[in-house]
C-alpha cells in the first residue's frame, strides 16, 4: 500500500512541477499536448533529448531529425507513409492500407497515423513528397469549386 502512496506522491510532485513551469511560461495547454505525446517516445529518443538539453543543444532538434531521416532513407528502403483519417484506423483497415501502399510503392512501408476530424471522412496519404487526398473535405471543396465556376455569369 505504501508503494502506491509513494507513487501517487511522485505523480503529484511531477505534475505540479510541470504545471507550475508551464504556467510561468504561458503554455500550460501546449505543454499538455506535448506531454500526451511524450509517452510515445522511445527510451533512446528521451535519452538523446535529455543529453541535448544538458548540453544546451535543443535548438539542434530539427537538424538532428532531418539528418536522421536522411541517414535512414539512405540505409533503409522502407518508405514512411503518413496516413490521415477522420477517426482511428482499426487493425483490418491498417493492414489493407499497408498492403496497398507496399504494392503501389514496391517497398516495405512504415505507417505514420494521424487523426484529423476536420477531413470528415476518407483518407489522405503522403509518401515520398507526394500527397493523395481522398478525404471528404477535399471532395466537398472540389464540388464547391465546380459549382461556383458553373454558376458565375450564368442565368439566375
Amino acid at each position: 500500500m505504501t508503494s502506491k502512496r509513494a507513487e501517487a506522491e511522485k505523480v503529484e510532485a511531477y505534475t505540479r512541477a510541470l504545471m507550475e513551469a508551464a504556467r510561468s511560461e504561458g503554455r500550460a495547454n501546449a505543454d499538455l499536448v506535448q506531454w500526451q505525446h511524450a509517452r510515445k517516445f522511445s527510451p533512446e529518443v528521451l535519452e538523446t533529448l535529455a543529453a541535448m538539453q544538458r548540453e544546451d543543444d535543443l535548438d539542434l532538434v530539427a537538424q538532428v531529425a532531418k539528418q536522421y531521416k536522411e541517414y535512414l532513407d539512405a540505409e533503409d528502403k522502407t518508405v514512411s507513409v503518413t496516413v490521415t483519417t477522420a477517426v482511428s484506423m482499426d487493425d483490418d483497415l491498417r493492414e489493407k492500407v499497408r498492403a496497398k501502399a507496399e504494392a503501389d510503392l514496391k517497398a516495405p512501408v512504415y505507417l505514420v497515423e494521424r487523426v484529423d476530424p476536420s477531413i470528415i471522412g476518407g483518407i489522405m496519404l503522403e509518401a515520398r513528397g507526394k500527397r493523395h487526398d481522398a478525404s471528404v473535405r477535399a471532395q466537398l471543396a472540389n464540388i464547391r469549386k465546380t459549382l461556383s465556376s458553373s454558376f458565375i455569369g450564368g442565368e439566375e
